[in-house]
């Protein structure tokens, strides 16, 4: 045992000595109520959920202690939310009589409302706002912003606007700060593919000649990629080249922050960053709201390797035409490994279809298909289902609908809607990025209990 001047153990040195004495156990702190967010003075905000990391790092920073204390470990106590009481149990160490001795004491954080400046400006004027982001995308579908929506509400993309407005083509996000906005536009180019405005359109709004000072409205104008999953493209010539000749007819199989093409009559597939993209745009030659059914007579299968897909020619004939005039079409598709005689399928009908594409005109050579199959159809299963209510649901955003640019049609929208849902429930892949809650509570719904659910896909005995 070594010797200290105390002549006392380190144990018993521990019961007889309070090294928290004199630091401090009671800490004021401000909070906006509005917003959630914690004042770091003198003027900077933090926002932060209770029971945080990052809520734990400012409570500690926050606290003063001497040079000769060091904090340890720290944690939170749970606390009635409501309580305006945050209590933290630190462990702090401190040198004594040349023994380290360790202990842990209580830190009760009080919490103070203060409306911030951002909300404050808002409470006075809901319309002042700063910066607003216009997410346009100019298809005739709203699929990608239903998608889009549910991403935003899962990572609390939108949680500092202070408005958002639905319009006709895209969503208006208002916000009281530019820095919130510009946030917001970097978080929409991780998930689809933008093209970023390249300066800020801003207006002046008022200006004081004696300190010298301007402010503005600024206005960011982001147009989202008209290719959507499923789309059949025609690649421009320039485009084709430079994906090593690909297509040029492809169906777009993932759209994230780039585009996955795919040529479903060679199985190549190819990635399109969106740089790439925006250099040399296009547009969809048919999109899925196009689709045709038909119904497959027989298929051969065409030996094919490394890939998931399984090429086969088949003869199909549109499901309108049957006890008609039964034409039948000869085509390739890419579905060898899904489809059987007697199956039906979803394709685009090249043979009568009205395309005017430009792109496609280019190819003077070009032998087109008949059709081309993009997934096999469980209209039957669907059908068992029909009327009945998913066992899970989504959130919205709260967002209001913008009157000037007319009146939007309902009942498309609700259309569209269960449209979307139908395609989540026929493609779980989409909901690995988002959130799903339970019809009868809001919390959310583990992925793999979203599978037990699923019934489309599988084959009926």
């Amino acid at each position: 045992m070594t010797p200290n001047a105390a002549n006392i153990c380190v144990n018993c040195l521990r019961s007889e000595v309070d090294i928290t004495e004199g630091l401090q156990k009671h800490v004021t702190i401000m909070r906006c109520p509005k917003c959630e967010s914690y004042l770091q003075p003198p003027k900077t905000w933090i926002k932060a959920q209770l029971e945080s990391n990052e809520l734990l790092t400012f409570c500690l920073k926050k606290l003063k202690t001497p040079n000769n204390v060091v904090k340890k470990d720290a944690a939170f106590i749970w606390t009635e939310p409501n309580s305006k009481r945050i209590k933290v149990k630190v462990k702090v160490q401190k040198e004594v009589l040349n023994e380290k001795m360790d202990q842990s004491y209580i830190v009760e954080y009080v919490v103070v409302d203060h409306v911030c400046d951002s909300c404050s400006r808002v409470q006075a004027n809901s319309d002042q706002w700063v910066a607003k982001v216009q997410l346009r995308q100019y298809v005739s579908h709203r699929r990608s912003f239903f998608y889009l929506e549910q991403l935003i509400l899962k990572h609390d993309a939108a949680l500092r606007a202070i408005k958002i407005k639905q319009v006709n083509k895209g969503i208006d996000f208002f916000f009281a700060n530019r820095s919130h906005a510009l946030t917001f536009v970097n978080f929409v180019g991780k998930f689809v593919p933008i093209k970023k405005p390249r300066g800020d359109d801003k207006q002046l709004v008022s200006h004081d000649r004696k300190s010298n000072n301007y402010n503005y409205k600024y206005t960011y104008s982001v147009e989202i990629c008209p290719i959507c999953r499923e789309d059949l493209v025609c690649l421009p010539p320039k485009v084709s080249s430079s994906l090593g000749n690909l297509g040029p007819l492809v169906l777009c199989t993932k759209v994230s922050n780039n585009i996955v093409l795919f040529d479903p009559l060679t199985l190549r597939e190819k990635v399109m960053e969106a740089a790439q993209y925006w250099r040399n745009p296009f547009g969809p030659m048919l999109s899925s709201r196009q689709f045709v059914r038909y119904k497959v007579r027989s298929m051969e299968f065409i030996p094919s390797e490394g890939t998931k897909y399984a090429l086969a020619n088949v003869e199909v004939v549109r499901a309108s035409d049957i006890e008609k005039n039964d034409k039948v079409f000869n085509v390739r598709t890419h579905l060898g490994h899904l489809l059987k005689a007697g199956d039906y399928a979803l394709g685009y009908d090249l043979h009568g279809a009205n395309t005017n594409d430009t792109e496609l005109d280019k190819y003077g050579r070009l032998v087109i298909p008949d059709a081309i199959l993009i997934k096999k159809c469980y209209e039957e299963q669907r059908q068992k289902t029909r009327g009945k209510s998913y066992p899970w649901k989504l959130k919205s955003l709260n967002m209001e609908v913008d009157s000037s640019s007319g009146k939007l049609d309902e009942e498309k929208m609700n259309s569209e809607y269960k449209a979307f849902l139908q395609e989540l429930e026929e493609n779980p892949e989409l909901t690995f990025n988002i959130s799903l809650y339970r019809n009868k509570d809001e919390q959310p719904m583990p992925i793999e209990e979203f599978f037990s659910y699923l019934s489309i896909g599988k084959e009926v005995d």
